[in-house]
């Protein structure tokens, strides 16, 4: 500016305050989210955004706390009232703006411990709406103790007229909705965490509906904070996606799985596909991990595994295969011989309807000797449970394609189809596949029990049963399941990649786009 135009006071009260909610403005206060191994939300936001795309919403808000601290002490302590919110373009070096176009929402730790203030549920309103009307991603960093007591300018008794909630809640289905939860994150915080569709948190959070104050106000004892639902609870039990190792690893996680809803990529690169053929044993009882088939079918780093230690026997992931975002569901083995628990269902069953939102076609990869059984299942409410799966997949708008590896039995086979071998656009088989209607073996000892129990001698009565099970198995083939058309076709392992491919490009149909909600479980 030249002494020929001075600045105007009011230009130059606008740069005034506004320097004041930037960081640099409090010192003090960034100097001990850092001591504490933290990154500012200003910090976290700039990182996760495409420089220069962020335009803020309520930067001058400040904590309605007037009857009780000066204005000149809210400015300097409670800039935005402890919410940063916008609208940014993430990944706009991959995608047009159109795709990259994205909000954001941040707490601030550093203000008020990140607690919910009355101007920043007045702010969350207003973007809430704004998401819904602009169709935009959201990613919300969720940080935080939950409801703050201490405002003042708000006449109220409940506040639980608060609308946040709701309104979040009405995006389940619209938009993908990706929650970031670093260290303490209780109630009001934790439901939006809970509320979005995928989570992503460092190992050091501690993610509960109740902090320490509410649990001791409830007369059930003092809890310290790290302690309420540390990740070593929270990431076997399903409640968080991905769990990573700081805030830094979160943003790189975030910018990935949001860009699995902005589009295709127009670059790629395939791994080498001839090791599918040795990737799965030939012995059927011999477990492996489907991981490895997983990132050989998907293009080089673009395998993202949700809820990776929860019911591990069922995989989901997100991935690439020739640039198309897409979903996948796999059995492990190594984990109840990738029968289909309650909890696997439960996992599936919610991974599928968050692809069928937000048009994402399904991979199916099929090694499973069918449903778990037994009182023990029983108990933990599987006939309903394992519906899921059958419900989702028969709701599916999505095209799927299903790849039998190996074992594909009974009823949990069929889930994994989309209830039927037939559903699917696709379903084709590897070489060394069988099929059947249940265990081979169970099959052989029940649909011959009074014959078996003839035969007196222990080693003469378990030979028959293998020779039994040995011509059964020949029977079971695939490429006899292919003859009578039970299945599409049978292909060499390294072919996997390029059909899914072609099929998924040969639909015309355009990818269906939101849903009544997602469940949250």
């Amino acid at each position: 500016m030249t002494d020929e135009h001075p600045l105007r006071a009011d230009l130059a009260e606008l740069r005034r305050r506004r320097a004041l909610t930037e960081d640099a403005a409090r010192p003090d206060a960034v100097e001990r989210r850092h001591g504490a191994g933290g990154r500012t939300a200003r910090e976290n936001v700039e990182d996760l955004v495409d420089p220069g795309s962020f335009v803020e919403y309520g930067r001058f808000a400040v904590a309605p706390q007037r009857m009780r601290r000066s204005v000149e002490d809210l400015i300097a302590r409670t800039p935005a009232d402890g919410l940063i919110a916008g609208t940014a373009r993430i990944n706009g070096d991959v995608f047009d703006d159109k795709h990259a176009a994205c909000a954001v929402l941040s707490y601030d730790y550093t203000v008020l411990a990140g607690t919910q203030g009355g101007l920043g549920h007045r702010k969350k309103d207003r973007l809430f709406e704004l998401i819904e009307r602009m169709r935009l991603p959201t990613v919300f960093f969720a940080e935080g103790g939950g409801g703050r007591p201490g405002d003042t300018d708000f006449p109220g008794v409940s506040m639980l007229d608060t609308r946040a909630f709701a309104l979040w809640a009405r995006l389940s289905g619209v938009v993908p909705r990706v929650a970031v939860v670093k260290g303490r994150c209780f109630a009001g915080n934790a439901v939006i965490a809970g509320a979005s569709d995928l989570i992503v948190a460092t190992r050091d959070a501690s993610l509960g509906m109740g902090g320490p104050a509410m649990i001791a106000g409830g007369g059930l004892g003092e809890v310290a904070p790290d302690a309420v639902g540390p990740m070593s609870t929270q990431e076997p039990n399903g409640n968080v996606d991905v769990v990573v190792s700081d805030e830094a690893d979160a943003v790189a996680a975030v910018k990935k799985i949001v860009g699995y809803f902005q589009g295709s990529t127009p670059s790629w690169e395939a791994p080498d596909q001839t090791a599918l053929r040795t990737a799965v044993p030939e012995r059927a009882r011999r477990a492996y991990d489907v991981a490895p088939v997983i990132e050989t079918l998907a293009d080089v780093d673009s395998v993202t595994f949700l809820r990776p230690r929860f019911a591990r026997e069922m995989v989901t992931a997100l991935a690439r295969i020739e640039g198309r975002a897409v979903g996948v569901i796999a059995n492990d083995t190594r984990f109840t011989a990738g029968a289909i628990t309650a909890a696997a269902s439960d996992k599936a069953a919610r991974f599928l309807q968050l692809c069928d939102a937000f048009g994402l076609p399904v991979v199916s990869l099929i090694d499973c000797p069918g449903y778990m059984v037994g009182p023990a299942a029983e108990a933990e409410s599987l006939v309903r449970r394992a519906s899921r799966m059958l419900v989702a997949g028969a709701a599916l708008r999505v095209p799927m394609v299903a790849v039998i590896l190996r074992r594909g039995y009974g009823l949990g086979a069929q889930a994994m189809a989309g209830g039927s071998l037939h559903e699917p656009l696709l379903t084709v088989a590897w070489p060394g596949a069988h099929l059947g209607p249940m265990g081979l073996e169970g099959a052989v000892r029940l649909g011959m029990r009074k014959e078996l129990e003839a035969i007196p001698d222990e080693q003469d009565r378990e030979e028959r049963v293998r020779v039994a099970t040995a011509a059964a198995q020949d029977n079971a083939a695939a490429l006899n399941a292919a003859m009578l058309f039970e299945i599409d076709d049978v292909i060499d392992p390294a072919e996997t990649r390029a059909v899914v491919a072609a099929t998924f490009a040969a639909t015309k149909k355009p990818a269906p786009m939101g849903s009544r909600f997602i469940d949250t479980w």
